[in-house]
């Protein structure tokens, strides 16, 4: 049955309507908040968190949690970050044994005696990973340790190599004050800090338009007297490409030069044992003397954990370590910080006894074929690929568009394009002496599938797409809009004034720049 109603007069609509208007007011509520309803009816919602003091009083817990989780939701998709190598994926297991350690300071052995002992086993399963030598002598047998990265790793092996030749000039009565190290011009800036920080001129070999990587025979060339070693890396931060690690060794033999090697593994020590296993490029080379590898990138783990390991105690003078005893009982420690978390050494040791070797060489297997497979996709596109494939270089794709007078967009468009879309795919010139090249890199992580790579691969195209409809002007227009409105860096305001750099643009400094790790 339909309800049947009056047709009021117009008038007597608008009367109704003026006389509830008139008795309408606001009532907000003002009573004290006792966060009875949700974290959003509470007055912390109403307010702008605390930037620059902090508060006189406290907030309920759920309500910071939320608060903070909300402001960490204008991150972006660390799956869709392709720039980085670090790793965004574990397993839930894994994730709840290193929250469980959360608590425990790392450094105190006496305290955590199992965390020690299993940083020892991890040190021992990468160390065989590598071919170290064995031995239970204080001369023989290889030694490492964990740190904070490849940073702290590169760090720690600089400091041994200069201490070695240091003492060694002063034994044989020679200057001591001009140490140098001889490494590629591609270097990871790290590098750059530790010889700046510990006072080590740079032997750079430069990178060609066609070269990527070091000379073997211009390396070896470059040592002299004051070579401190030489740095050799397995996997570039730009094209992946492995350096000829054995070349330079053979070389150094043949002339009969002790210069000692050390391999910077980052991103290659997990990689290729498990792709390209008789690639001779570690400890089998006898001048190789210490390798760095980070857990956190193809180690599979969070960050950040790294490792170093030399080829015995011979090459880790005894003066760099420090005995303390203050924690409850006498320990060796050799690291640039003190106190650190143990959950990444844990979490480590999950990954390396949860996958073992076989399910280390299935991931990199897949990440090789998922690397191959979306540089034949662009290579169709039409780019010229940088990088190796089959397993020559690091599962990534470093690529650059063709030469083309008619073109109006370069590789800096189209990774402002593709970053609208959602997609990190960084755009950098590639290292000195190499006039500017411009390219693009896809590093490959665990959780890049094939199915989100036909993604990517859709979204490249439909850029290009887009760019090529648009003139130059316009692109121009756009990049800066996007660079100063879309992008972190371009709104950020955390950089203190003295140390910002004013000479940024949208498609970097001219001179030396460093890939995203």
């Amino acid at each position: 049955m339909v309800h049947l109603s009056s047709v009021n007069h117009k008038d007597v609509v608008d009367d109704k309507l003026l006389n509830a208007v008139k008795k309408v007011h606001l009532e907000l509520a003002n009573d004290e908040d006792s966060f009875t309803s949700s974290v959003y009816g509470s007055k912390f919602a109403a307010f702008d968190l605390p930037r620059h003091e902090m508060p006189e009083k406290e907030m309920p817990k759920e309500v910071a949690y939320r608060m903070i989780k909300d402001e960490l939701s204008l991150d972006g998709n660390p799956m869709l970050n392709l720039a980085s190598f670090v790793t965004t994926y574990m397993e839930e297991e894994a994730e709840k044994l290193m929250t469980e350690c959360f608590p425990k300071n790392f450094i105190d052995y006496e305290e955590y005696p199992q965390s020690a002992d299993i940083q020892n086993r991890c040190v021992s399963m990468i160390g065989r990973l590598f071919h170290a030598p064995l031995g239970s002598d204080d001369e023989t047998g290889a030694v490492g340790t964990s740190c904070v990265g490849s940073s702290e790793a590169i760090m720690l092996a600089v400091l041994a190599m200069k201490k070695r030749w240091k003492k060694q000039r002063i034994l044989e009565g020679k200057p001591h004050d001009s140490p140098n190290i001889v490494m590629s011009s591609a270097v990871q800036v790290c590098w750059e800090k530790a010889t700046r920080y510990f006072e080590v001129d740079e032997k750079l070999v430069y990178c060609t338009e066609t070269r990527y990587v070091i000379d073997p025979e211009e390396t070896v060339n470059l040592v002299d007297e004051n070579t401190i070693g030489i740095c050799c890396i397995l996997g570039s931060t730009y094209t992946g490409e492995y350096e000829d690690v054995k070349a330079v060794n053979d070389l150094l033999v043949k002339k009969g030069l002790k210069t000692p090697i050390h391999v910077d593994a980052a991103s290659g020590g997990f990689v290729a044992p498990f792709v390209v296993p008789d690639l001779e490029w570690d400890f089998r080379l006898e001048r190789v003397v210490s390798i760095n590898v980070s857990g956190h990138k193809y180690g599979l783990v969070y960050p950040g954990v790294g490792w170093v390991v030399w080829r015995s105690a011979e090459y880790l003078p005894k003066e760099l370590v420090f005995n303390i005893n203050y924690l409850g009982a006498d320990q060796a420690s050799f690291t640039l910080n003190f106190s650190k978390g143990a959950s990444q050494v844990i979490g480590q040791y999950y990954q390396l006894i949860r996958l073992g070797k076989h399910g280390y060489r299935a991931i990199m297997s897949n990440l090789t074929r998922t690397a191959d497979y979306l540089s034949d996709s662009l290579e169709a596109l039409g780019f010229i690929i940088m990088s190796k494939k089959s397993g020559e270089g690091l599962p990534l794709v470093a690529f650059r568009l063709k030469p083309d007078e008619d073109r109006n967009y370069d590789e800096f468009a189209l990774a402002h394009q593709l970053r609208v879309r959602g997609w990190v795919v960084p755009a950098y010139t590639m290292a000195p002496n190499t006039k500017n090249l411009k390219m693009l890199r896809v590093v490959v992580r665990e959780d890049f599938s094939r199915n989100r790579c036909d993604a990517l691969i859709a979204d490249i195209k439909l850029s290009q797409q887009l760019l090529q409809q648009m003139d130059r002007e316009s692109i121009k227009k756009q990049q800066e809009f996007i660079s100063k409105h879309h992008t972190s860096s371009g709104k950020a305001k955390h950089n203190h004034p003295k140390y910002r750099n004013e000479k940024h643009s949208l498609q970097g400094k001219t001179g030396k720049t460093h890939a995203v790790c």
